[in-house]
């Protein structure tokens, strides 16, 4: 991974698919020294307590067979709820904190949905990218991964 260039008074959303830290440089692009702006928790629950006992089945017209319904994937559906209000917050952040520099650290497929979700006014001031979840490690360990 390159090194990712953290201004003084960037802000970097480091997030996957259920939770977000909103962090802002208070140091300078030599010494980071990122400080928690805010933190947003969705739903953890895994899909066996969100789905109904079993699969809904449908009886088909043209013959006696029955078949199973393609399950839902409220886990999913719960990620892309999340990302999409993590995505709205982002947007009115840029407009009334004069966001200039914006870099969003998450796993592939959470910076994908999010991309998708975000504003056009919220994607001129992303300055990175970057591709890892490191959501889960504390600040100064979120500093190191960036900084290296």
């Amino acid at each position: 991974m390159e090194r990712v260039e953290i201004p003084w008074k960037a802000w970097v959303v480091v997030c996957d698919g259920a939770k977000a830290l909103i962090l802002q440089n208070e140091g300078d692009a030599e010494l980071v020294n990122l400080k928690t702006v805010n933190a947003f928790e969705g739903s953890h629950a895994p899909n066996r307590e969100l789905d109904a006992d079993k699969p809904g089945r449908v009886q088909e017209s043209a013959n006696t067979g029955r078949s199973a319904m393609e399950e839902t994937d409220h886990h999913a559906e719960a990620e892309v709820a999340f990302l999409a209000k993590l995505a709205g917050e982002l947007g009115h952040m840029v407009q009334h904190h004069e966001i200039k520099h914006l870099i969003v650290v998450a796993p592939p497929r959470a910076l994908g949905t999010l991309r998708e979700k975000l504003d056009k006014h919220v994607q001129d001031v992303i300055q990175a990218e970057v591709h890892k979840d490191l959501v889960h490690l504390p600040t100064y360990e979120i500093e190191q991964h960036l900084a290296k």
